[in-house]
């Protein structure tokens, strides 16, 4: 028997991703079709972005705006046309390559930077609010408290379609352990009337698909360990 091609062992990986997506969904009474699969593609080439894309994957993040500008230049170049994703930091000073590079932008985590955003778009812009549910210093994100001021200020930004919320839970044993942080970003979502709820990562998406996200976030369980060094 042949050993299976890089193109085949990712496909086995999204689906089987999307199989404990829906498990998830199901339990908790949704349609796994709410719920958006995004493959987090940090420091992996951009060869193997393109052959998770032909594997199935229709949706890519990445952490860094440098990074993910090279890689959709490979993947234009071969007629690759996912949907990409921010969902890192981004500094104002890189606002005008992401705003070029990205249909979603996850992590808006200042006013500061939404008017950047807002200034720099020549097209409407998809945005969610980053929000540092668990109040964690090494994190970013708006504080729980500050959502309903910052969505009414955001929705003045004629160039910003603010779609929903993002947090990034902390990192734990029990993935049970951070439900509550899910559920909350659930009701603030609920409480401002917005869709998405990007939340969840290769550890804890089930629970964050019980609890109601529209978009999750996963690297290790699609494309394998993190290699050491940035490439691409």
């Amino acid at each position: 028997m042949t050993a299976p091609t890089l193109e085949q062992h990712l496909a086995a990986n999204i689906a089987a991703v999307r199989a404990r997506i829906a498990a998830a969904a199901v339990r908790a009474g949704r349609d796994p079709a709410g719920v958006r699969l995004v493959g987090v593609s940090k420091t992996f080439p951009a060869e193997v972005v393109a052959a998770a894309v032909r594997a199935g994957l229709t949706d890519i993040g990445e952490n860094r705006v440098r990074e993910a500008v090279a890689k959709r230049a490979v993947l234009d170049a071969a007629g690759l046309r996912p949907t990409w994703h921010l969902v890192g930091h981004l500094q104002t000073n890189k606002v005008k390559p992401a705003l070029q590079t990205f249909d979603i932008l996850h992590s808006i985590d200042s006013l500061r930077l939404a008017e950047a955003l807002n200034r720099h778009a020549v097209r409407p812009v998809d945005v969610l609010i980053e929000i540092n549910v668990a109040g964690e210093a090494t994190k970013f994100g708006f504080a729980p408290e500050e959502v309903a001021g910052a969505v009414r200020q955001m929705q003045q930004l004629e160039h910003l379609r603010l779609r929903g919320l993002m947090t990034v839970a902390p990192q734990v044993d029990d993935p049970e352990q951070v439900r509550p942080v899910f559920r909350t970003l659930r009701t603030l979502r609920d409480a401002i009337g917005l869709t998405e709820l990007s939340m969840g990562m290769t550890d804890d998406f089930e629970v964050a698909v019980e609890e109601g996200a529209t978009m999750v976030r996963i690297g290790r369980a699609i494309f394998g360990p993190r290699p050491a060094s940035g490439v691409g």
